[in-house]
């Protein structure tokens, strides 16, 4: 997982969760909250590594981490509450815009690289 994730430059939840449910058979509710934690570890690791070669902009950082974590708050009570096939399609659909996303600037990329 790690190795795709470095090679494609998405984010690993992408590729942890879906082989999470499909390899392990995890039900999806387990999957997102073992990937999360997955997530959790790799980027404290990377944080650490890197903290001391970085300048970070503090206040973006902590406005976008308290953002993140309202987020999951309010998004943890909504998944608890839908039935695991729509929790599955929802992340299927989000998958697929942000494939379609990505096909659209690379193909424009290479269009005005030409």
């Amino acid at each position: 997982m790690g190795f795709f994730a470095g090679l494609l430059g998405i984010g690993g939840g992408f590729i942890i969760t879906p082989a999470l449910v499909l390899l392990l058979g995890l039900p999806m509710g387990t999957a997102v909250g073992t990937s999360l934690a997955i997530i959790v570890v790799n980027s404290a690791s990377g944080f650490t590594a890197h903290l001391s070669d970085s300048a970070l902009d503090w206040p973006v950082v902590l406005m976008f981490a308290a953002a993140a974590i309202a987020g999951s708050l309010v998004a943890s009570r909504f998944a608890f509450r839908l039935p695991e096939r729509t929790v599955k399609v929802a992340f299927a659909v989000l998958i697929l815009v942000v494939a379609v996303f990505v096909l659209i600037q690379s193909l424009t990329a290479l269009t005005v690289g030409v």
